[in-house]
């Protein structure tokens, strides 16, 4: 499955790229908004790149061979940005831009359990190779309290039945442990009450999305990344950020409003950017999806 990037004109429009730019990319996922902003900006400096998956940084690799503007990808999360600018051989960047969301490679082909459709192992790890001692999704939902499944399904998922699902988890894994995310997707559908089910929406979403938050640290990382992005930019660089959830946004909203209060940086928009409709219509994942753009001016 090709991967459709989010908002893409929108966001490459509003970081105001420059002849000789040097552009840092926190997210490759499938390469949407790195390949239009190389096939547009053929005369950037540099763009630097990075992804925990490295199934995302292979394909972004391959989509790279032809490209002659220079690039440098990094295996690492994007709260690293100040280390890998510096191992790219610089001191500064003049843009950067974050798609918070899971690329549709993660979702329908890596095989780790981030889709409630799919009968995978549970696992909803960013990284593809893991050490065996990093935190999973089975670990949680086989080995956490029901008051810490919920505490998690509730903080990072608003789900209404944080407490009805987890219960539910519990006394499942009574009979057997919860290995693949089909099980545990029947496990929350069963568990969800008739009047709690929308049309349209699976009602395992919230809690899958809210149990890999917390497997990857999402949230931390978020605020850490953008905020050490904002200190690596030269005076005029902007950065836009693309969220899915409500709590990623919040995030992104007091850092930028903070850094405005601060007379640091300008907002280019009062309000965030949402997907059109015909967009929504052609791309419905992107019907969350939130952009905010900052421009630094100390």
């Amino acid at each position: 499955m090709e991967h459709i990037p989010v908002l893409l004109h929108e966001t490459i429009d509003a970081l105001n790229i420059k002849n000789n730019s040097v552009v840092f990319d926190g997210t490759l996922g499938g390469g949407g908004h790195a390949l239009e902003i190389i096939t547009r900006f053929s005369d950037i400096a540099l763009y630097i790149g990075c992804d925990m998956d490295n199934d995302a940084i292979e394909r972004v690799e391959k989509k790279f061979e032809s490209i002659a503007t220079p690039h440098k990808f990094f295996n690492t999360n994007f709260r690293e940005v100040k280390k890998i600018i510096i191992e790219s051989g610089r001191m500064h960047i003049d843009c950067a831009h974050f798609d918070l969301g899971l690329s549709s490679f993660q979702l329908e082909e890596s095989g780790r359990g981030f889709s409630f459709l799919r009968d995978e192992p549970l696992m909803m790890t960013m990284r593809t190779n893991t050490d065996g001692k990093s935190l999973t999704a089975e670990d949680i939902v086989n080995t956490l309290d029901a008051e810490q499944i919920a505490g998690i399904i509730f903080r990072y998922g608003d789900e209404r039945y944080s407490r009805r699902i987890a219960r539910a988890i519990v006394e499942a894994r009574k009979r057997k442990p919860i290995t693949t995310s089909l099980e545990l997707a029947n496990i929350i559908e069963q568990a969800v009450p008739k009047r709690g089910k929308k049309k349209g929406i699976h009602p395992a979403t919230k809690s899958f999305q809210a149990i890999r938050i917390a497997v990857n640290d999402e949230l931390e990382s978020v605020e850490v990344g953008v905020k050490d992005a904002f200190d690596m930019l030269t005076t005029g660089g902007r950065i836009a950020v693309i969220s899915f959830h409500s709590l990623e946004d919040r995030i992104i909203k007091h850092l930028f409003q903070s850094l405005s209060k601060d007379g640091r940086g300008k907002l280019i928009f009062k309000k965030p950017l949402t997907p059109s409709l015909s967009e929504i219509k052609h791309n419905p994942r992107s019907r969350s999806a939130k952009l905010r753009v900052i421009e630094k001016i100390i």
